[in-house]
């Protein structure tokens, strides 16, 4: 049954990472390119598609390592798991300090009622991402280590 619940977390946790870096390296690459008002339109549609799912996958992936971690407690490998979780927490604090407020702002945007500053707020978005991305990277690879 651990062993499940191992590769089960690293999954969700390695699927996350994925969809993270996708937006990171792929999606806002791809926005930014778009004519005229559809890079801020795309954001905000993006910012309310995946503003409503990550929350759950972020706590979800915390809770499962968490769990393994119990679960595991006297395993090879526990150290890297509770490590991975911190960074995970570290993820979540991020989330929820940095970028979830220039999220919420976003969302709600239009061509017709956004800041003047929007870009500028968007490129903040992108750093404190990059840097998530970064954590939540180096905590999937800590779960893996941890199975082998």
């Amino acid at each position: 049954m651990l062993n499940a619940l191992q590769v089960f977390t690293t999954v969700v946790v390695g699927l996350m990472v994925g969809v993270e870096f996708a937006v990171a390296f792929v999606m806002n690459r791809i926005f930014s390119a778009l004519p005229e008002d559809s890079d801020q339109q795309a954001r905000s549609h993006g910012g309310r598609m995946l503003g409503a799912l990550m929350p759950f996958w972020y706590i979800g992936s915390l809770v499962l390592s968490a769990v393994w971690a119990v679960a595991g407690w006297h395993d090879q490998g526990t150290t890297l798991v509770v490590i991975a979780a911190g960074l995970l927490i570290v993820s979540v604090l991020m989330s929820v300090l940095l970028l979830v407020p220039i999220n919420n702002r976003g969302k709600t945007w239009t061509p017709e009622n956004r800041p003047e500053d929007w870009k500028e707020q968007m490129n903040r978005w992108d750093r404190y991402h990059y840097a998530r991305v970064a954590v939540i990277i180096a905590a999937f690879t800590l779960m893996v280590t941890a199975l082998v």
